[in-house]
């Protein structure tokens, strides 16, 4: 406990945020007093030091080595502007901020240190969407984008997202997320300095983003749903949500900009609140985070439900399916999404091959079938956007958590809000010919077979479980999954090239099922990822279905069994 306390006195001395130096003081005073809670706060506090990696920063808001605060994100600062000055000299970062806790803090105090190490720092008008800074970093040419956001993390969290662009990438990863080797090296940076308090910090000098950009963002977005002649999409209703997030104004400026009218919102998430009081978890994939929004859906008879999660970069769709409101998993959506574009595509008599459909190793294979239906080329990447969005010669990609990039042109990474505006285009195109997107699931199904993908997640206590448990699922795989022999076992770490952050399992069963097994990047997680496919005989879409989940559950069974639960 001495030791420990000599750290936290030592943050104190060198941390440049009055609140944070009292919040650690009130800590340590109840620890020296014998708070037994107290002294195990303190420790998680100084468990390590948040460690930047591909996703940046993400942790907890307060004070400590192990947390979100001031003195971390200007380490962090001070480590990206030392790789820009090394890499490319005198540099261009643009950098946004959203609702959370401290985030404005967090985003000018970036800004200060970019200036006073003698980059061009251009800093958001106001919180806006990740997909606006995503945006903003190509369209600025900019050598970096800083954009501070926990995403759809819990209310206490807080993160800091890196891009590279301008000079500092200029391949198809341009304007992208960091991967290795950009992480390790920026990290090595951050690990140099050696005082905050040394770190130099001007005191005025960056610039403010004209609201032209933001505006130029909108029309971006909005041309996504191309011309609307004939006016349908003023006759479609939506109902829209941010989830107490920065993505309303944007949302709802793209669909007016495309067309739509009829737009209802959920007041009581409309406004930015870090603090997410409707919802326990501000992620559309949780339970009950959009329950607001179907109820207002069915009050007011609306055709479609566009959630976005807190920075708007992911985007959850809801319909009426056998009289039900139900959310559309994010494969069924990127399926959709995925055959409307190839399409398009197809119909504009693209060169074959020359449009790449992307999505990850966890996502449903039936966007390969999709691409290579009309003409196109596919590729399957690891898990996250960083890699997904600079596939070259992407036109369209998404991952089944949610995130669809349908404008790689303009924004390299997820984006919510283009990806809603074209949804609802859909919904419009399908309601003037008198059909809902329900019907337009069961087109896939026709066309290309049910697709049925679950997920099984498994939280373990002990953190040493999690490469056991990968280890002896390694060494002895299941021989058989839901009454089928297992025909393909392979390491998928070997199959990226080591690029893996962890090691997975992907197994393929003689009727056609796969399951891929991995360790959470994020949580202290093993996930599952399940895939059934069977065809439809005839037009039984119905009894296709109910055999897939059939399939599913056993499925299931032996997966949890495989996994010790």
């Amino acid at each position: 406990m001495s030791s420990l306390i000599d750290t936290a006195r030592r943050w104190v001395a060198d941390d440049p945020d009055g609140a944070t130096r009292a919040e650690l003081e009130r800590v340590i005073a109840a620890a020296e007093s014998g708070d037994e809670e107290a002294a195990a706060d303190l420790a998680d506090r100084f468990a390590g030091t948040l460690e930047f990696g591909t996703a940046g920063l993400r942790g907890k808001v307060g004070a400590g080595s192990n947390r979100m605060n001031r003195a971390v994100v200007i380490r962090a600062a001070a480590g990206v502007a030392r790789y820009l000055s090394d890499s490319v000299g005198q540099s261009v970062v643009a950098i946004g901020y959203d609702g959370r806790h401290g985030s404005i803090d967090f985003a000018t105090d970036t800004a200060a240190v970019m200036v006073a190490a003698g980059h061009r720092a251009l800093l958001m008008p106001r919180m806006l969407p990740t997909p606006v800074l995503a945006y903003a970093t190509r369209a600025l040419n900019a050598d970096a984008g800083i954009m501070v956001t926990a995403s759809h993390n819990p209310p206490q969290d807080n993160g800091y997202k890196v891009y590279l662009g301008g000079r500092a990438v200029t391949d198809s990863g341009q304007g992208a997320q960091i991967v290795p080797p950009y992480d390790a090296e920026i990290a090595s940076r951050i690990a140099a300095v050696p005082s905050v308090l040394e770190v130099p910090r001007a005191d005025s000098g960056w610039e403010t983003i004209p609201d032209s950009l933001v505006d130029d963002y909108v029309r971006t977005a909005a041309s996504a749903a191309g011309p609307d002649p004939d006016g349908r999409r003023a006759n479609t209703r939506i109902v829209i949500t941010s989830l107490h997030g920065v993505g309303s104004e944007c949302m709802q400026r793209a669909l007016r900009e495309a067309g739509f009218t009829d737009i209802h919102e959920v007041a009581e998430q409309a406004v930015p609140d870090p603090d997410f009081p409707t919802v326990a978890f501000p992620n559309p994939e949780e339970k009950g985070a959009i329950d607001l929004s179907l109820e207002l859906a069915r009050r007011v008879g609306a055709d479609v439900v566009i959630a976005n999660d807190p920075d708007a970069d992911r985007c959850a769709v809801a319909t009426v399916i056998d009289g039900e409101w139900r959310m559309l998993h994010g494969d069924v959506t990127g399926s959709l999404l995925g055959e409307l574009i190839a399409r398009h595509r197809a119909r504009l008599r693209m060169a074959p091959g020359s449009q790449v459909f992307a999505n990850s190793i966890v996502s449903s294979r039936q966007l390969k079938a999709i691409a290579e239906r009309h003409g196109h080329s596919h590729v399957n990447t690891l898990t996250g956007f960083k890699w997904l969005s600079r596939v070259p010669g992407l036109v369209f990609g998404y991952e089944e958590a949610l995130g669809y990039c349908v404008d790689p042109s303009s924004v390299r990474d997820k984006d919510g809000i283009s990806a809603g505006t074209l949804m609802a285009t859909f919904v419009a195109d399908l309601k003037a010919e008198g059909r809902t997107l329900a019907d337009a699931v069961d087109d896939l199904a026709r066309d290309y077979g049910v697709y049925l993908t679950h997920q099984v997640s498994v939280r373990y206590s002990d953190l040493a479980e999690i490469p056991a448990t990968m280890a002896r699922l390694l060494a002895n795989p299941p021989a058989s999954l839901a009454n089928a022999p297992v025909t393909a076992t392979d390491d998928m770490n070997e199959g990226f090239a080591g690029l893996l952050p962890t090691s997975g399992l992907h197994l393929a069963t003689s009727s056609g099922a796969r399951v891929i097994i991995r360790p959470s990047g994020t949580e202290p997680k093993v996930k599952a990822y399940l895939e059934v496919i069977k065809p439809v005989e005839g037009d039984d879409i119905a009894a296709a279905r109910a055999a897939a989940t059939e399939e599913m559950a056993l499925l299931e069974a032996d997966v949890r069994a495989a996994l010790g639960v």
